[in-house]
């Protein structure tokens, strides 16, 4: 195979499975999905549903043991709830440290994992979501582009030079992230962006609300269904 894609089955990770596709053909794209102990199983629904859609062969990866200790409001067993406002509200309050939903190191230990994977697929470039609104602030700081850029030359250095790092809206918004997908005739209907579980989005998570802001800043409604 080419590529291997970081698939959680949300927005982002879509747009770039529809790109890989696009460039390499769904025989030679392998879109990986991990379970990282997160309270709800949606995101991994959406992407099983997402690769049957594109005919790309997906596999799972269970990291959930390695989380288990982390106070982090997206996993199971941990206090607290999912904050329910802006990012910048949140960030207000922890006085720009990492939000209560920072999944500590996670894209680090993803992208590890996933070079392993890709090499032993004979996979040439990895592809992952991460984009400028996730990264302002130190929200959530493995998606900087100064993370990037350590985290691409240490798997290109690692894998004898074989293997490169492609994160292509790592300097846009999520509103450019629509706009490709959009282009490229994403599913998004399909994908799960919400943090919480329920049957619709809720709308007022951080994640809900920049997903509803990126379509509105392209002038399109999104397809999914809102609790508000």
């Amino acid at each position: 195979m080419k590529a291997l894609v970081l698939f959680s089955g949300g927005l982002d990770s879509t747009v770039c499975l529809g790109m890989a596709v696009d460039r390499y053909g769904a025989d030679e794209v392998l879109a990986l999905s991990i379970y990282y102990g997160q309270k709800h199983k949606k995101e991994m629904e959406a992407s099983e549903k997402i690769a049957a859609y594109y005919g790309v062969k997906r596999i799972t990866l269970d990291l959930g043991e390695i989380f288990r200790d982390s106070t982090c409001t997206l996993l199971e067993g941990a206090e607290g709830h999912i904050p329910h406002e802006e990012y910048a509200e949140q960030l207000f309050k922890t006085e720009n440290a990492p939000v209560s939903t920072y999944v500590p190191f996670r894209n680090g230990l993803f992208l590890s994992s996933a070079a392993a994977i890709a090499l032993s697929h004979g996979c040439e470039v990895i592809y992952y979501g991460a984009h400028a609104d996730d990264a302002a602030g130190n929200a959530y700081p493995d998606t900087s582009e100064a993370f990037n850029s350590a985290i691409s030359d240490a798997v290109y250095i690692g894998s004898g030079n074989a293997l490169r790092v492609v994160a292509p809206f790592i300097d846009q918004s999520k509103a450019g992230v629509v706009a490709e997908g959009t282009r490229i005739g994403v599913p998004f209907e399909l994908t799960w962006s919400c943090y919480e579980g329920h049957d619709k989005a809720c709308g007022v998570c951080g994640t809900c609300r920049d997903r509803k802001r990126a379509f509105a800043e392209n002038g399109l409604k999104d397809p999914i269904e809102y609790e508000e």
